[in-house]
């Protein structure tokens, strides 16, 4: 790989260029809380923020945590953790107290921006169960929490009052004002694009969530690529529903926007109407979501009422793209640019991705072709030698798209990067003779569920302690909506006991995020397993498939 294939930027220098280049055109703008940014005015508040963020004691390294949905501040908060050097931890919407409490001490978080609450589920309330301390913050005091002995402060980003303890977001604006830009030029110039700037939890291919630890690098020139590969411009307007805690609003989104001074019209949370108005009323050229999403859009009683003609590009991924739902995102929303990317957060995380001139059939049956200065290879997933064309193997990575590694879990880094430095995905696939990548199934247990990594172990391990069960086994069920759905096997501890789908969604609501929860639940005597004792989840799937496969179509 040479330099050519890099941006060798920090974010901060990228918003910079898009600053100085074109001040006045549309950056970022949230229609549904009526703020617009220009790339100016968007740059003028996030080196307010910075300055407010380090009045506070923030320092390059420390990890600022942040956990809500899409809204005006998230976008703003990432560029200024950027600008001075802090690490953004990215926090799951859907996630509960268990969820959020192991990602606050995994990830060491120093700070924490939360909005109060989301679909019912107060945020606030979860964090003064973990660390009722919190309510004894204050401008001048860091928290001293016994659960939490990383976390310092917490601002608020709700609207009214901020909980007891809490700071808000407009109150560290404010501060700007205590830290003087001799000082913050300082610390924005001693940073260096290879420098980690963010962490994304993923299930990756084994266990509980860790953090990707992610650079600048990574992610701006992975960016690049991505919206390179769409042709996006600064005349470009993308439409962004996906959530941003995820690496693809934040990267596929965010990033590739920022390399091209393209304008983001963000929604904070996925509405299928709001998008169609949005689109019209914007004159957005570009969309991205999960085939799901698209399937949503193009069943819209109302869909015919909309103009959606300055459509043009956008991204469909996370999940298989059936033929029929991409023929007519092509011919109902004039995306005739759309195109499909694959990778995962370990690797930045996009490896391949068509392009603009690919015909209908390698946009479906396919991933695309290899990014440029990225490494991919196939390798039997035994002996790790490379396979041929047209042979199955397990897909390998390399290149500047690799994370760091997982934050504080050394063992669980080598675990999928090899000694040579490739990422084993846990994806299996083959080449077709043009080169182009498809993916035929998983080597490891993960699930994927409309874009979302769901490792089994941590929801057998919930289900596990539910009374009445004596061991579990969740497998992935092929569902032409979503990918992938949960299908879970239950040995219940009693013979003739029987479990209920909406038993074990009752339990689980309050333990795990909801895109976790089984969507199908048979009880039985025994699981298939091999001369050793092992499960053999390889026949579960089976069984599941037949039982359950594609039951939402």
């Amino acid at each position: 790989m040479t330099a050519d294939f890099l941006r060798n930027k920090t974010i901060g220098q990228a918003l910079e260029d898009n600053f100085k280049t074109f001040p006045d055109q549309d950056a970022l703008i949230y229609p549904n809380k009526q703020r617009r940014y220009t790339w100016s005015t968007l740059n003028q508040e996030v080196d307010r923020l910075a300055k407010g963020l380090m009045a506070l004691g923030v320092k390059k390294n420390d990890r600022v945590a942040i956990w809500a949905t899409n809204v005006p501040q998230w976008l703003t908060v990432m560029y200024a953790t950027a600008k001075i050097g802090a690490i953004l931890v990215t926090v799951n919407t859907h996630y509960r107290k268990a969820e959020i409490e192991y990602l606050l001490k995994q990830s060491e978080a120093n700070y924490l921006f939360l909005m109060d609450s989301f679909r019912g589920f107060s945020y606030v309330n979860a964090l003064a169960e973990i660390a009722p301390e919190v309510a004894l913050g204050s401008f001048k005091t860091s928290i001293k929490s016994k659960n939490l002995p990383f976390l310092k402060k917490v601002i608020f980003l709700g609207e009214g009052e901020p909980p007891a303890g809490m700071l808000t977001y407009d109150q560290t604006l404010l501060l700007a004002d205590q830290t003087p830009e001799s000082e913050f030029r300082a610390v924005f110039d001693s940073l260096n694009f290879d420098d980690i700037i963010n962490m994304q939890y993923t299930s990756g291919t084994t266990g509980f969530p860790k953090g990707a630890m992610l650079t600048h690098q990574n992610i701006v020139t992975n960016g690049y690529w991505i919206g390179f590969n769409q042709g996006l411009t600064q005349k470009d307007r993308i439409c962004l529903p996906v959530p941003l805690f995820h690496c693809f609003g934040l990267v596929l989104g965010a990033m590739a926007a920022l390399n091209h001074a393209s304008a983001m019209i963000v929604l904070d949370i996925y509405s299928a109407l709001d998008i169609l108005v949005n689109v019209e009323k914007e004159k957005c050229t570009a969309i991205y979501g999960v085939p799901t999403m698209f399937i949503t859009l193009l069943e819209q009683k109302s869909f015919n009422s909309f103009d959606l003609s300055s459509l043009r590009t956008g991204i469909m991924a996370g999940s298989p793209c059936p033929i029929k739902t991409m023929s007519e995102t092509i011919e109902r929303m004039h995306m005739k640019d759309i195109t499909i990317c694959y990778g995962m957060t370990e690797t930045s995380p996009v490896v391949t991705q068509t392009n603009t001139e690919d015909n209908l059939e390698k946009r479906t049956s396919t991933v695309g072709r290899v990014m440029p200065g990225v490494k991919l290879k196939l390798v039997n997933p035994e002996t790790w030698e490379q396979v041929s064309v047209g042979e199955i193997g397990e897909v390998v990575v390399k290149g500047y798209v690799n994370m760091k590694g997982y934050y504080n879990l050394p063992e669980a880094t080598k675990e999928i990067i090899d000694k040579d430095g490739w990422i084993h995905t846990g994806d299996l696939g083959k080449f077709d003779q043009d080169g182009y990548l498809i993916i035929t199934g998983r080597w490891k247990d993960m699930i994927i569920r409309a874009g979302e990594n769901i490792y089994p172990t941590e929801v057998e391990e919930a289900i596990r302690n539910m009374p009445g069960v004596s061991d579990v086994a969740v497998v992935a069920v092929p569902s032409k909506l979503h990918g992938e759905e949960l299908g879970a096997f239950i040995i219940p501890d009693e013979q003739n006991l029987q479990f209920t789908l909406r038993e074990i969604k009752k339990y689980l609501r309050p333990l795990i995020a909801g895109y976790k929860i089984p969507r199908f639940v048979k009880t039985v005597d025994k699981f298939p397993l091999t001369a050793s004792g092992k499960i053999q989840k390889f026949k579960l799937r089976e069984i599941a498939a037949e039982l359950w496969g594609n039951a939402d179509d």
